[in-house]
């Protein structure tokens, strides 16, 4: 027998899981990753409400030759490592190493890394998120078949399904909108 689809959060990593480098600036190396407030409990809070969780990033600082594959590795070993205490784990990392004028269809806007991580995961991607902090982040998730989430302020067009300020306030807005009702709050 086959494995059920999963739903997952599919995220974006830099500006929604951490600090941004400054413009046409990369991070570089493990150290240099700074998780945003609150981004690893609200990945444990998504974890633990049943999400599979993966990272759909574009990486163009790999194309450009500032960043080697293996310091994509030891940010993936450092991000698992800050967020085993809290019991979560990102299931998979796919990034997009192309610069813009590559034409590939793994970057975003395009679909191909949510598709990836879709076949990786047994993912079904309408029941699944994608959260980014641009619009190119949300046309991806569109054009998977995801619902989506821009977290920090509104960039414009494709409009997402929902914009919030933090990846802590998505965790509570989804776990929240999903708990089932108790007695008290039936009645």
């Amino acid at each position: 027998m086959g494995r059920l689809t999963r739903r997952a959060v599919l995220l974006d990593r830099d500006g929604t899981l951490n600090v941004c480098a400054a413009l046409h600036e990369y991070v570089t190396t493990a150290e240099a990753f700074e998780w945003l407030p609150g981004a690893p409990e609200a990945l444990a809070r998504l974890s633990r409400a049943g999400y599979v969780l993966g990272v759909a990033s574009n990486q163009r600082g790999v194309a450009r030759g500032l960043i080697p594959a293996a310091t994509l590795t030891a940010i993936e070993q450092r991000i698992q490592h800050d967020l085993a205490p809290l019991g979560s784990t990102i299931e998979a990392f796919r990034y997009c190493p192309h610069d813009y004028d590559a034409r590939c269809d793994c970057r975003k806007p395009k679909p191909g890394l949510l598709q990836m991580l879709a076949g990786d995961l047994d993912i079904d991607l309408d029941q699944s998120w994608m959260v980014g902090d641009s619009a190119s982040d949300v046309a991806a998730g569109r054009a998977a078949g995801c619902r989506t989430a821009l977290v920090g302020a509104p960039v414009g067009p494709p409009e997402p399904d929902v914009s919030v300020a933090s990846l802590t306030e998505f965790a509570e807005l989804l776990t929240v909108a999903e708990r089932p009702l108790s007695e008290a709050e039936r009645a």
